[in-house]
């Protein structure tokens, strides 16, 4: 019995400037989705990072709040890698997001500091393949970035983020969710393969207390890249579920 067809997959648009990334943890973006970070930063095109957590509750032979300054001191290196220069934390305990009107606030603040026209973000839905369990943080964060960027661009939502300085903001034209069983987007990240591979690795204490096949970020990696380049016709590549907020 020959294997199935990978699906095909359509080449994500690139007609934009300024991304912001929001997702629940450190290395979240390296599992996949930083080798497009480089390809767009390549091209001159701004991303910023918001990360929901420090990932402080991630390595169990560390205690949170050391692992919390290693963990974002990891993760502005591995940004750095692929040419994001900045990187925000917000706080919110990792393990224990919870989806509600104070985690919409936070990421409608900064997406309306950012104005970005494009927001990624990760997988939230409840698997990645039908048989493999999303995590908690994934799914919160994930719901609560595509509410608050239609919460960003509405005055009368977070009123107080006006008195703030904060003018509303209705330029995201679409949310990018990397990963998602849903995807039927792709970007070709082979020239970019490389750097995606050095971002991950800058994860080291996490990668090292891991311990199984995802703390191989080459492997890994390259597995992911391959199976989704086949899809779009290239080495490698990038999967995204396209969710749009405005018309085009």
């Amino acid at each position: 019995m020959s294997a199935p067809t990978p699906p095909t997959l359509e080449p994500l648009a690139e007609d934009w400037q300024r991304a912001l990334a929001i997702v629940a943890h450190p290395d979240d973006m390296e599992y996949g989705a930083a080798a497009a970070v480089g390809r767009w930063t390549g091209q001159g095109k701004l991303v910023a990072y918001c990360m929901v957590t420090s990932g402080e509750a991630g390595i169990d032979t560390m205690g949170p709040e050391q692992a919390r300054q290693v963990r974002e001191a990891e993760q502005v290196a591995a940004a750095a890698v692929v040419g994001v220069n900045v990187v925000e934390f917000l706080g919110f305990p990792d393990g224990m997001v919870e989806y509600g009107l104070p985690l919409r606030r936070a990421l409608a603040r900064a997406v309306r500091l950012h104005r970005p026209d494009i927001v990624l973000t990760t997988n939230f839905r409840e698997t990645y393949d039908g048989v493999w369990l999303n995590q908690a943080d994934h799914i919160a964060v994930g719901r609560a970035t595509v509410d608050a960027v239609r919460d960003a661009a509405n005055r009368w939502v977070f009123r107080e983020l006006l008195d703030e300085g904060l003018q509303p903001w209705a330029g995201v034209r679409q949310v990018w969710a990397a990963a998602s069983p849903n995807a039927k987007h792709a970007v070709d990240t082979t020239d970019a393969f490389e750097a995606g591979v050095a971002s991950l690795e800058a994860h080291s204490a996490y990668l090292a207390a891991l311990g199984d096949a995802m703390g191989d970020a080459r492997e890994f990696l390259d597995a992911v890249g391959r199976s989704v380049g086949t899809g779009l016709g290239t080495r490698y590549a990038a999967a995204f579920e396209v969710l749009p907020i405005r018309a085009e």
